[in-house]
């Protein structure tokens, strides 16, 4: 079997057309039952040593591009979206997700953003190098403009469900990616190998801004807060914080234990747990994962069409059977492509978060019931 190749033209591979609502024609009730519906299947699984959960996730493009500048209108598209998935046999329920581009945290140095027509939220680095970044004495993220819209978004989307349908935290970079923005490129990286006493003096203090800000979000948010969040299957049930770790691809698994895992240690500790991600092939750095002292849950790409290079399955049990760590799974393509990866990641002692894309309910109830079989 030949897989697709990922779509380069796409706006969003994992992207789920569906045109805005009006917010005031959203059923909260029907929302309310469904998700409810879900819960105690949530709580058990995360309290279980092994298990495999569906969850079919309705990613809309715009909201992850130029919307997120107007919150009406990302909800608008949102509450859609909720309401579209309600049709789809799964055991975790979608959730709001206030997205404001991934450099919130970044703006406590002065990071700003730059709105290019019909496009995501791009950054420039406001440093050259990195003594630059350590002589600037940051603000508190919540003070900062991004920071400020991030929480409007919050409040408006509580407001509007009248705090009733889950909601996650921001899109959260980890220390190491945050800082990545800051300094120039080139310049970065050297300083990974020439200075790595002064990096880790620069994400120590990310980390404990990152803190602030998140612990900031999980008080306005309160119960309704969906965790761990963005690019995670996320339940009111779940714990920990998702951290979005894609630069740790360009360091060794050396460099990652040295220079990250003792700040995503700490934001684990103080956030209930940390939930690792990275896009690409990380597979190589599973152990270098697994030293994250508080890691709760990972996720990764399994297909072609998830990522131009995705995971390989086979070193996913050997790393995380029997951890307690959840492997969420994101499979974009057709169902044999699908159930091939489910098969050589499950094992018993793995804990699996099956996230589909189905184009139709109908298929989506054969793949379902497709998954059960294999994990049984």
């Amino acid at each position: 079997m030949v897989e697709k190749e990922f779509d380069y033209t796409s706006r969003d591979s994992q992207g789920t057309s569906v045109k805005p609502m009006k917010i005031s024609d959203f059923d909260i009730p029907k929302y309310e039952d469904y998700e409810a519906s879900l819960l105690e299947k949530n709580r058990k699984f995360w309290n279980d040593v092994t298990g495999t959960l569906v969850y079919r996730r309705f990613r809309v493009p715009e909201v992850y591009s130029y919307v997120c500048k107007d919150k009406a209108l990302s909800l608008a598209f949102q509450l859609r979206a909720l309401t579209e998935s309600m049709k789809y046999k799964a055991d975790i329920a979608n959730f709001l997700e206030p997205w404001y581009g991934i450099g919130v945290v970044g703006s406590s140095f002065g990071l700003n953003y730059i709105w290019n027509e019909g496009q995501s939220p791009a950054t420039e680095p406001p440093f050259k190098n990195i003594d630059e970044a350590l002589s600037f004495e940051p603000i508190p993220t919540q003070k900062t403009e991004m920071g400020k819209k991030a929480l409007e978004m919050i409040e408006f989307f509580l407001d509007k469900t009248k705090g009733k349908i889950p909601i996650s935290l921001t899109d959260t970079q980890s220390p190491f990616n945050t800082a990545s923005y800051l300094v120039e490129t080139n310049n970065f990286f050297m300083a990974v190998l020439d200075y790595p006493e002064k990096m880790k003096q620069l994400i120590s203090v990310i980390t404990d801004l990152l803190i602030d800000f998140t612990k900031e979000q999980i008080n306005l948010i309160g119960d309704v807060l969906a965790s761990p969040g963005h690019g995670f299957s996320s339940s009111r049930e779940f714990g920990g914080i998702s951290i979005s770790d894609d630069n740790m691809t360009m360091l060794s698994p050396e460099q990652y234990i040295e220079i990250e895992v003792p700040f995503m240690d700490k934001v684990g500790k103080e956030l209930n747990g940390a939930a690792f991600h990275s896009c690409g092939n990380w597979s190589g750095k599973i152990d270098a994962v697994k030293k994250i002292k508080n890691v709760v849950m990972v996720d990764g790409a399994f297909s072609r069409e998830t990522d131009p290079d995705p995971n390989p399955a086979e070193p996913f049990p050997v790393g995380f059977a029997g951890t307690g760590i959840i492997v969420n799974v994101r499979v974009v393509g057709d169902s044999k492509t699908l159930m091939n990866n489910v098969r050589k990641l499950w094992k018993t002692g793995m804990k699996l978060i099956i996230v589909t894309y189905a184009k139709h309910p109908a298929e989506q109830e054969d793949i379902y019931k497709r998954i059960q079989e294999i994990c049984s």
